[in-house]
């Protein structure tokens, strides 16, 4: 299994200026690097799950997303692109950057790892400073290192698609098959719940 965490607390929304505004007093407040294109990160919920799942661990893997298209003619970030964006080519490529971190080297002790959290997002802001606003414009739009590229083709995706959406809708035509949707759905999201919290 893996366990995803946005140190954040919510997600970098360039419409909204106060949360950014917030986050950025919050650092300034606590003598961190006041940071551009991510929040500050608060380390309460990381420290949570590294301590508790550090006898499974070996490495955490930081990630960083960039979506290309989502800078505006004055060179303003817009929000990140919805599915249906997406879908329609509003945003024609994302861009991941991982970097994998040995469990050896993040701190145990809260306050450390507090330090060592917002260096990471100081990483991640210089990446993204880069990304969306080098001079350079043959280095924008790009991370750092090798890049990997992976076109999603219809031909990969069209064959699900179309044998699931004839599934659902072929359940939902009938009144018996609208329940049982519903049912799965339901008792699916509990036992899924339930399995998770009582698994070992």
């Amino acid at each position: 299994m893996y366990l995803v965490i946005f140190p954040e607390g919510t997600r970098y929304n360039p419409e909204i200026p106060k949360v950014i505004a917030d986050s950025q007093s919050f650092a300034e407040k606590e003598g961190l690097a006041i940071l551009k294109h991510v929040l500050t990160p608060r380390v309460k919920a990381t420290h949570v799950a590294v301590d508790t799942m550090k006898d499974y661990l070996d490495a955490v893997y930081d990630v960083t997303v960039a979506y290309e298209g989502t800078v505006d003619h004055k060179g303003q970030r817009k929000l990140a692109p919805s599915m249906t964006e997406f879908l329609c080519k509003e945003c024609p490529k994302v861009h991941i950057f991982i970097d994998r971190i040995e469990l050896k080297d993040i701190p145990e002790e809260q306050m450390y790892m507090r330090r060592w959290l917002h260096e990471r997002f100081e990483i991640k802001d210089k990446l993204l400073i880069e990304f969306y606003d080098a001079k350079d414009s043959k280095r924008r739009n790009k991370f750092p290192g090798k890049s990997v590229h992976s076109k999603l083709s219809l031909k990969k995706t069209l064959p699900s698609l179309l044998f699931l959406g004839g599934l659902t809708a072929s359940m939902l035509l009938t009144e018996s098959g609208r329940k049982l949707y519903v049912k799965t759905w339901i008792y699916g999201t509990l036992i899924g719940c339930l399995w998770v919290s009582i698994k070992p």
